[in-house]
């Protein structure tokens, strides 16, 4: 079991989650093997109300793209209708977004059915779930190795290595990052991706470029599934 967390909001989490789930399942395919994948997003804001109740984006390509079919509530059972910070959400509505509660959200009795399983955060690293408490003590509690995106825009060489070096300091592995390409403008790419290779201590799984569809499908291509196997 993997965290997934971003250099910033729009870092491309869920591209890259969709992606390591797809590569996992092609490569279980190409074996021969029955390995089940899943993508769990705990906490989600901004989502539609629906007859079936609030429904996220992100929650929902994840479990398309996941081998291993939970019900939707067992793979977001946190979710809020405004697209904002999660606990100011939570302040307006009255929830506990506390890490503990997070965790007993968490059907990880379920999640053990998986034989690859990522967990999806929101934001940052440093995601404020209120009252002086961070979704990164959730890792914490939990143990996780995190896979860091990399949003590839103007900034991102000190965004990725403060964001390794918090996850480092907090007494966690980073199990490999991922660049993705956001700003397909971005002046010197191939430089700053040379850089980030150069100063980031994990493992490199990948290089996502800018896609004029940017699906799991297409993001796979560019995910060394096996980089991350091999840990």
């Amino acid at each position: 079991m993997f965290f997934v967390t971003g250099t910033d909001t729009d870092s491309g989490k869920t591209l890259v989650s969709t992606a390591l789930l797809t590569a996992f399942n092609r490569e279980a395919a190409r074996i021969g093997a029955v390995n089940l994948s899943l993508g769990v997003k705990p906490v989600a804001s901004g989502c539609e109300t629906t007859e079936l109740g609030l429904r996220n984006s992100d929650a929902l390509k994840l479990i398309s793209a996941s081998s291993l079919k939970l019900r939707y509530e067992q793979v977001n059972p946190i979710s809020f209708e405004p697209a904002i910070a999660p606990h100011i959400a939570a302040k307006q509505l009255g929830v506990n977004l506390s890490p503990e509660a997070i965790l007993a959200k968490l059907d990880r009795q379920a999640f053990a059915q998986a034989d690859f399983c990522l967990i999806e955060g929101a934001g940052g690293w440093r995601l404020p779930l209120g009252d002086g408490r961070y979704l990164s003590e959730l890792v914490q509690q939990l143990n996780l190795p995190v896979i860091l995106v990399v949003g590839m825009k103007l900034g991102c060489l000190n965004h990725a290595l403060l964001t390794q070096e918090a996850i480092l300091a907090d007494g966690l592995t980073v199990a490999g990052w991922v660049a993705n390409c956001i700003d397909p403008s971005m002046s010197v790419f191939d430089e700053n991706l040379a850089s980030l290779k150069e100063m980031m201590t994990s493992p490199f799984l990948g290089c996502i470029p800018h896609l004029k569809q940017a699906d799991a499908e297409h993001a796979a291509h560019f995910i060394d599934i096996q980089a991350l196997l091999m840990k």
